[in-house]
């Protein structure tokens, strides 16, 4: 399989795709050569249907799972071997994803959430991570010159689809990673790896920081750290900040991506008043009798 292996990767680094997403599709062919114990060049469209059939009934994998499996075969299967669109097509049926809307915190909750974390590191990450909007591998690859505290800025080099942008470093936010700074003393990595310092932290421990905080503050781990980047966008739309502003920060490619925070909070639909709360029913009533 490393001929094919290499000429997947070529194929990724040469249309400019990330290091993460060529780890993914690879990942996904060596777990499909793996299950019939066959090079991928030797499995057929039937079974490459089967195997889908395998991982939705029997391993029971979650809509979002399937869907990146299907995306890297279909580029193996396509840009690799150069198999039909139409084969591809009916071997490999892309998935609907179902629509979820995004579950947030409330400020008291992540108020609760901050306070939980006497480990400097662990609570500057998870501030930086809700109140810059953060994907926890943007986080985690976080440089100390990336925080431009004469700007408000914090720049967030290479994220989702090699893009860099620039999202918001508040006053608060600043205050905080100087206190951080002065205790820890990062010098490259903002969030440097405990056991190998001149790495960055990895993701995994990035997401076990959140999971411990979140038990000890009793709350739910919704969609994980992930959370807070959710709770950020939800936080701004509720302070009318406007779409546009909100998916240059977010890094969206479509503005449909961020619309999705459009959505209200139960909270606050519960003290809306309807249309027709405004409307006098005095005299319907009386001609009523």
């Amino acid at each position: 399989m490393t001929i094919l292996r290499q000429k997947l990767i070529d194929e990724i680094e040469i249309r400019g795709l990330s290091r993460n997403t060529e780890k993914n599709y690879v990942g996904a062919l060596y777990r499909l050569a793996r299950h019939y114990h066959r090079a991928p060049d030797q499995i057929s469209d039937d079974e490459l249907k089967q195997y889908l059939l395998h991982l939705l009934r029997q391993r029971q994998l979650g809509a979002s799972t399937l869907i990146g499996v299907v995306s890297a075969l279909r580029f193996f299967y396509q840009h690799v071997l150069q198999r039909s669109t139409q084969a591809i097509e009916e071997a490999l049926p892309r998935m609907k994803k179902p629509r979820q809307l995004p579950r947030v915190y409330s400020q008291q909750e992540l108020v609760r959430l901050f306070q939980v974390k006497r480990n400097p590191k662990h609570r500057a990450m998870l501030l930086t991570a809700y109140g810059a909007g953060l994907r926890v591998s943007e986080l985690c690859h976080l440089r100390v010159e990336d925080i431009l505290g004469d700007r408000g800025q914090i720049r967030v080099a290479q994220g989702k689809g090699r893009k860099d942008r620039y999202t918001v470093l508040s006053p608060k936010l600043r205050s905080e990673l100087q206190i951080y700074w002065r205790r820890c003393r990062p010098t490259d990595w903002l969030f440097p790896s405990p056991v190998k310092p001149d790495c960055p932290v990895t993701v995994t421990t990035a997401q076990n920081i959140f999971r411990q905080a979140v038990q000890a503050a009793g709350l739910p781990s919704h969609d994980g750290i992930h959370s807070l980047r959710h709770s950020f966008a939800t936080h701004l739309m509720e302070a009318e900040v406007p779409l546009p502003v909100i998916q240059r920060l977010l890094g969206h490619r479509s503005l449909a991506s961020t619309s999705r925070y459009l959505y209200v909070r139960r909270e606050i639909l519960a003290q809306l008043q309807g249309p027709l709360e405004g409307i006098d029913l005095t005299a319907l009533r009386q001609t009523s009798v």
